[in-house]
């Protein structure tokens, strides 16, 4: 499923695209554009807005969260299983990563990073490397959390009492 976000969900689009969606991110765009975009590509519009969502219809998720857990338990929840895979798309641009090897990497790491790190990957777009540090593991608890409240049906809210 390919997905499109509007100016107000940047984080949601960051972390979509975090769990490997193919995620659009407009920002300084008129509501035509984003429909126009969103029916030419194909992709589903997530939206805080109401009149853009109701302009869209179907082909749009009206996000009614402000908490970014919340708003992405109810973008899993309404999209269902996904055959997306995690870390493998570049949280700035959407483009796909490309496993590099170390040597590769080295000159554009941090020498600790390169020294206690075997697995890098390089977006071609954006020219950013990543690789799986203690980022990656605050980020797959944010993502567990999110996929116990998804499978459970509870939103984080009220599973931290609010």
């Amino acid at each position: 499923m390919k997905l499109l976000a509007d100016a107000m969900l940047g984080r949601l689009a960051r972390w979509l695209r975090i769990l490997g969606y193919d995620t659009t991110y407009l920002t300084d765009t008129d509501d035509y554009t984003v429909m126009r975009v969103a029916r030419a590509e194909g992709r589903l519009l997530l939206t805080r807005d109401r009149a853009l969502a109701a302009r869209i219809g179907l082909g749009a998720l009206l996000i009614t969260s402000e908490k970014l857990e919340d708003q992405l338990r109810q973008v899993l929840s309404t999209l269902g299983p996904s055959s997306a895979k995690p870390f493998t798309r570049c949280p700035i641009c959407n483009t796909p990563l490309e496993p590099v090897d170390r040597e590769t990497a080295r000159a554009w790491v941090p020498l600790y990073v390169y020294q206690t790190q075997s697995q890098f990957y390089h977006c071609p777009d954006c020219n950013r490397f990543y690789w799986p540090g203690t980022h990656w593991q605050q980020m797959r608890a944010l993502l567990s959390r999110v996929d116990s409240t998804v499978r459970d049906g509870t939103s984080v809210s009220e599973q931290k009492g609010g």
